[in-house]
């Protein structure tokens, strides 16, 4: 119960620091008069988007669906690309001195080719979401996979353990803290990859209603899809962390918050033993 109060408290704390900033936004821009389409008041946000939810719901899931595309995209080549320049010093010598290299060129520069080679529907869109996201994802998991213990891979070869067997019951389960951090940047950078390809090809997604908007100067609009995206990124963030904390509980991230759980359950029960043995 501990750790549930104190996820309780964060949240709460949170939540008097937005609607504190918040108040003072909407006093400013009455106070001071600003004009709606440099600054728009947070009630006026809120307003545009209660008359069209619908619309901008539909928007919200286009982007939704081809970042996860792009990000599905990211971590299955990621993850393969990693395991091969682990295996394969070729591939380390080649491969990765590519991937390092192609990283330093703007994914933007590139959107336009995209655009050209694949068109304005879905394929540039996840394209692009897909190589800016699949770096940090790449790099975090060659981290993790050679982040073993020698002395265990020396245990595994006396034992005349196969290679495939050593990559996916030692090495494997070793890289997943690391995969998973390089997932939590990576779906994040898959967010922003979807958006630039939505403002040089898209025909939907949040990302043409912010253009859209901005042409028309409907400013409070275009708060209302940034704030959507806000909530995007907050959402595909946290479903990491979950699964991240369900599959690797083992790990020093989540030992603490698991002991101090398991410790309050123990206190619940002794108090609930107490109690029946008075009565």
């Amino acid at each position: 119960m501990k750790h549930v109060y104190k996820q309780v408290a964060h949240s709460k704390h949170a939540l008097i620091a937005a609607i504190l900033i918040i108040a003072v936004w909407e006093l400013a821009v009455r106070t001071l008069g600003i004009r709606e389409f440099l600054l728009p008041m947070p009630s006026r946000i809120v307003e545009t988007f209660l008359s069209q939810p619908g619309y901008l719901l539909r928007e919200s899931l286009d982007t939704l669906v081809t970042t996860l595309g792009g990000f599905a995209a990211a971590v299955i080549l990621g993850v393969a690309a990693a395991i091969g320049i682990v295996s394969s010093k070729l591939l380390e010598r080649t491969l990765y001195a590519l991937i390092v290299a192609m990283n330093a060129v703007p994914k933007v520069a590139l959107a336009p080719l995209f655009v050209i080679w694949m068109g304005t529907g879905s394929a540039p869109k996840i394209t692009i979401a897909m190589l800016i996201a699949i770096f940090p994802i790449l790099i975090d998991t060659v981290l993790g996979l050679k982040s073993i213990d020698p002395e265990m891979l020396n245990m595994a070869r006396a034992n005349q353990a196969p290679r495939g067997q050593v990559l996916w019951k030692i090495r494997f389960p070793n890289a997943l803290p690391s995969i998973f951090a390089g997932m939590k940047v990576g779906v994040s950078f898959a967010l922003v990859g979807t958006i630039v390809g939505e403002f040089v090809a898209g025909e939907a997604g949040l990302g043409h209603v912010i253009l859209v908007a901005q042409g028309s100067f409907d400013t409070p609009t275009v708060f209302v899809a940034l704030v959507l995206l806000g909530v995007l990124g907050v959402l595909l963030f946290k479903t990491l962390e979950l699964a991240e904390a369900s599959m690797i509980p083992w790990h020093a991230s989540h030992r603490h918050a698991a002991t101090e759980k398991a410790l309050s359950m123990n206190a619940d029960e002794a108090r609930f033993s107490v109690a029946n043995a008075k009565q």
